[in-house]
This record gives structure tokens, C-alpha cells and sequence, in this order.
């Protein structure tokens, strides 16, 4: 008789402390260890995609006196990539409303940049199995842990 008093005095324990850690809504020492998981994930993110962008060489063939591209069998050589800059500032100094040189100059500087940006050439360095596996390994963990953090229910 003792015995399921004292059962049933526990399970009336362990049913207010459920009620008292439902109720909390996760608060205290949980929160403390979502915020861990969350920036932890978050430095193995930006470890993992650093040292894959330092297993990356950049290089560009602008300015070598070559063809940026080709339009049909002309080839777009990188001096006539600079000519709407130009002509935009002539127009800035001969006409009345400026506001067409400005526009002039605004399209010269996107081709500019874009055929910098289309003449850009990104190589991949040998590197161990090893250290490829860690590369995209951390990456792939950070990203996990991240993702999980910022999309969890509540």
C-alpha cells in the first residue's frame, strides 16, 4: 500500500516537472545551447567556405590586347569597351542637359565592369582528398547546423 503511494507520489512529481519544462517554452539552458549550435555552425560555415575560396586562383585575360568578345565575326577589343565612358564625357562638357552624359557614362561603366567580370577566369588548386573532405565537410555541417537553428519550430 506504501509502495503505490510513494508511485504514485513520483509520477506526480515527474508530472509537474514536465508541466514546469513544457511551460518554460524551452527557456534557460536550452536557449544558452540553440545560440551555441547557432554560432558554432556559423564559424564552421565561414571556416569551411574560406578555405575553399583559398583553394581558388582568379585570373583575367582584359587588358592583354585581346578580343573581351565577339559580336557575329567582329571581334569587341577592350579599347572599344571604354568608348561609351568617353563619348559620355564629351557630353557631359557640350550639352545643355547632363543628364544624358551621366546615363552614357553609367551604361559605359556596367560594360566595362561586365566585360572585366566575362573575362574572369577562376581555377580550381590540386589539393588532398583529405583536405577537400574537411573543405566541404565543414562547409556542409555549418550550414546544417545553421539552417536548423534559424528554420526550428517553436
Amino acid at each position: 500500500m506504501s509502495k503505490s503511494n510513494s508511485d504514485k507520489e513520483l509520477e506526480k512529481i515527474y508530472q509537474e516537472l514536465r508541466e514546469m519544462n513544457s511551460s518554460s517554452g524551452g527557456s534557460g539552458s536550452n536557449e544558452g545551447n540553440e545560440l551555441l549550435r547557432f554560432f558554432v555552425g556559423l564559424v564552421m560555415l565561414a571556416g569551411g567556405l574560406f578555405m575553399i575560396f583559398n583553394n581558388l586562383s582568379v585570373s583575367s585575360s582584359w587588358g592583354t590586347g585581346g578580343y573581351i568578345f565577339r559580336i557575329g565575326s567582329m571581334g569587341v577589343s577592350n579599347g572599344m569597351v571604354m568608348l561609351p565612358v568617353i563619348v559620355g564625357i564629351g557630353m557631359l562638357c557640350l550639352m545643355k542637359r547632363k543628364i544624358f552624359g551621366w546615363i552614357v557614362i553609367a551604361i559605359g561603366i556596367a560594360i566595362v565592369l561586365l566585360s572585366v567580370l566575362l573575362s574572369t577566369r577562376i581555377y580550381w588548386r590540386s589539393t588532398s582528398a583529405y583536405i577537400f573532405i574537411i573543405m566541404f565537410g565543414l562547409t556542409a555541417a555549418g550550414a546544417g547546423l545553421v539552417l536548423r537553428e534559424l528554420f526550428k519550430k517553436k
